[in-house]
């Protein structure tokens, strides 16, 4: 079982919006999906049941002039055509590309360029790109009429191959919230912000665990027994440790937090969160669990890291 920042994405398509009239599925309605590479998060959106998915790449292509600061030819490879045109003073479309919801799954690779289209699209009227609000937010307009924004990933920096941390999604919010801030004098924007170490994600996880141990236990006397007991592992004191420990299930299921020395973690800080211990790998913390659940000594030397 796998889930990432952006998997609980999955339970929105059934969502309707309360301006939509129609109160169409979230689903059947077009929806902007920004991040990660080429058209990888596209297609995750689609396997999550969206079935009018664009991208950023599909209106810089169509659309050059909305920032001229890049080359739409880079993305033309995996770009696809809209399914209305946007937009524009001397249109004569009947309809035009209107969005629904905005979501970054994933780190964006052109910060400018999505900053400016999301801008784009919460200052438009009714999500409809290439349109502009006949009032500013800083007057009498009313931010919960704005597209909703969500973003699948708070960490501000994460661990690459680089030997110094480096600015991850929470540093795209930062940056596209810093701009919003600046356009309309102060006026903060209410995103909504998945993954760790927000009670949401650790709810969907929490879910698809127990659907998953029921799987692997059929009939067995022990699957009545519920899931007692988590072990949330994570080299992150501000998202993957904070969220274990402020996490109360629903379910009733202990969650214990345990950090790693790996990713992240600086051994010269003390953790802003306390985890339940500290162990200097995955395998370890896989160990310390076992031992924790009163697994035979011999058991637990038969594994192998390949194991886990």
């Amino acid at each position: 079982m796998f889930v990432q920042s952006h998997t609980p994405f999955a339970d929105f398509t059934h969502q309707t919006d309360r301006h939509d009239k129609s109160q169409t599925p979230l689903k059947d309605r077009t929806v902007l999906v920004c991040g990660g590479d080429q058209d990888d998060c596209r297609q995750v959106a689609e396997s999550y049941g969206f079935t009018s998915v664009v991208t950023t790449a599909d209106i810089i292509t169509s659309t050059p002039t909305l920032w001229p600061f890049t080359s739409p030819q880079s993305y033309a490879s995996y770009a696809r055509p809209l399914p209305q045109p946007i937009y524009n003073p001397s249109s004569t479309s009947p309809t035009h590309l209107t969005i629904s919801s905005v979501f970054v799954f994933a780190d964006p690779r052109d910060w400018a360029l999505d900053i400016q289209l999301i801008t784009d699209i919460l200052l438009s009227r009714g999500g409809v790109v290439g349109t502009t609000r006949s009032c500013s937010l800083a007057g009498q307009e009313n931010p919960a009429s704005l597209v909703p924004l969500y973003f699948s990933n708070p960490d501000l920096q994460w661990a690459s191959q680089y030997h110094l941390p480096r600015l991850g999604q929470g540093g795209f919010k930062a940056a596209f919230m810093g701009v919003w801030e600046a356009i309309h004098r102060g006026i903060p924007l209410e995103a909504k912000t998945i993954g760790k170490p927000s009670r949401e994600t650790f709810e969907f996880a929490e879910k698809r665990l127990r659907k998953h141990r029921q799987k692997l236990l059929g009939t067995h006397k022990r699957a009545a027994l519920g899931l007692r007991k988590v072990y949330m592992v994570g080299d992150n004191p501000l998202s993957d440790i904070q969220g274990g420990n402020d996490y109360s299930s629903p379910f009733g299921s202990v969650w214990d937090t345990i950090l790693v020395r790996t990713g992240v973690y600086n051994d010269s800080e003390v953790p802003p969160h306390k985890p339940k211990v500290t162990v200097d790998g995955v395998w370890d913390a896989v160990k310390w669990a076992l031992i924790r659940e009163a697994w035979p000594t011999d058991e637990i030397d038969k594994l192998s890291v390949d194991d886990t």
